[in-house]
């Protein structure tokens, strides 16, 4: 079985420089490095492995439902 899987990645910078990414819908999927790119690349083949794993398992390929991305602002003191 091959295919194309398509989810969302968050990607977010550390305060000492490089980047941490995570794939939510692919529990423990994370991956981390510098510069941006480098982790972008990374993260792709972390869930390439990630979903190797499964599929050996003989376990469903998670699916990303319904994620919404919303902006809120807050105020605080």
């Amino acid at each position: 079985m091959s295919g194309v899987a398509r989810g969302t990645v968050i990607l977010q910078s550390e305060a000492d420089g490089g980047y941490v990414a995570t794939v939510p819908v692919l529990h423990g999927c994370v991956s981390q490095g510098d510069p941006r790119l480098e982790v972008l690349k990374k993260i792709e083949e972390a869930v390439e492995v990630y979903l190797e794993d499964v599929k050996d398992a003989g376990e469903p390929i998670p699916v990303e439902y319904d994620r919404e991305n919303v902006e809120v602002t807050a105020s605080f003191s």
